[in-house]
């Protein structure tokens, strides 16, 4: 059902595409022209905030993104950071992210006031630069500035400490249950398939596939390499039924999730000792989350860390195996 809170976003949706790119776009903004009429000499922005809202019409790991971009440039900008909380209650408590945080309603209920700015690329320094120059037009006032939807953060991993430490310390963890013995080494394999399949002509989709050949590599390959005394069990995130994936008939201790829910899914490739992602947000931001060592597709729309546990495929499945033997050595 359409409502109309969401038919407002998808025009003000169009409204941004159209102009994204037009020399008078910043002047859609009441904050940009806030900037063009008060030349602010205040230099303290102690008293504002910054965020971004998780996009409710997105999945989880689309939502994530919106999220943590806010985080990022909050402190980019010099800003407090203020919550705006995931679209499902469900997912609000389970990642805990908000916890210590304040909110823009509790802000506004000390009368602060919200203004959105407009959206920048992040590597281009003019549009950053206006950004910071709207926001400094405003110093000294008490204001939350919420980033145009989806501004876009390519790296991610910039706050992946705070994601840490919010995580495993949210209430929600003392009602965690997982499957996985840990007496057993166990990987985690999340193969994207649902929203792929049922439309293969999208081309934004199709950039996301990876055949079940690479998945399967992968994995060989890893188990081969596997220097670890325990017993290994192999978890398989997808859709579908077992007959789809016949490229992994040959493994034991393998267990099918097909039937596990998003939470739960999610949790799981938390905790895997060994995760291997596909080209989905749905994996890469518990890969975020995982202490464990991650082996992820190179041709990705985020960034990767720089270390030791994090190890990065071509589309065909190859991977340095003495970045995993290395990885394996520091367990």
């Amino acid at each position: 059902m359409i409502t109309l809170k969401k038919l407002k976003y998808r025009i003000w949706g169009s409204i941004v595409g159209t102009y994204r790119n037009k020399k008078i776009y910043p002047l859609l903004y009441r904050s940009y022209w806030h900037y063009l009429f008060h030349k602010n000499n205040h230099k303290d922005l102690s008293s504002c905030y910054y965020t971004a809202r998780p996009n409710p019409g997105a999945g989880i790991g689309h939502q994530i993104a919106n999220w943590i971009a806010g985080l990022w440039f909050s402190k980019k900008f010099n800003l407090k950071f203020a919550h705006i909380p995931f679209a499902t209650p469900q997912w609000e408590e389970f990642l805990g992210f908000g916890l210590g945080e304040k909110t823009i309603e509790e802000l506004k209920q000390q009368a602060y006031i919200t203004r959105k700015l407009p959206l920048f690329n992040e590597s281009d320094a003019a549009e950053v630069e206006l950004n910071k120059k709207i926001i400094q037009s405003y110093a000294g006032r008490k204001v939350i500035f919420i980033a145009e939807q989806d501004q876009f953060y390519r790296l991610q991993y910039g706050v992946i400490d705070e994601l840490k430490q919010k995580f495993y310390n949210a209430p929600a963890r003392k009602k965690d249950h997982l499957i996985y013995s840990p007496t057993n080494f166990n990987i985690a394999i999340h193969v994207r398939r649902g929203d792929i399949m049922n439309d293969p002509n999208n081309p934004n989709l199709v950039m996301r596939y990876l055949s079940n050949d690479y998945f399967e590599k992968v994995l060989k390959q890893v188990l081969a390499n596997l220097q670890i005394k325990k017993h290994i069990h192999i978890y398989f995130f997808s859709q579908g039924k077992p007959e789809d994936y016949p490229e992994f008939a040959q493994y034991s201790n393998l267990h099918w999730c097909f039937n596990m829910n998003a939470q739960d899914s999610f949790l799981h490739l938390v905790y895997a000792d060994l995760l291997i992602t596909s080209k989905s947000s749905f994996s890469y931001k518990p890969a975020l989350l995982n202490n464990g060592i991650k082996i992820c597709p190179k041709n990705f729309w985020h960034g990767y860390p720089n270390n030791k546990k994090w190890i990065l495929c071509d589309n065909n499945g190859n991977f340095d195996i003495s970045s995993l033997k290395q990885a394996f050595s520091d367990l």
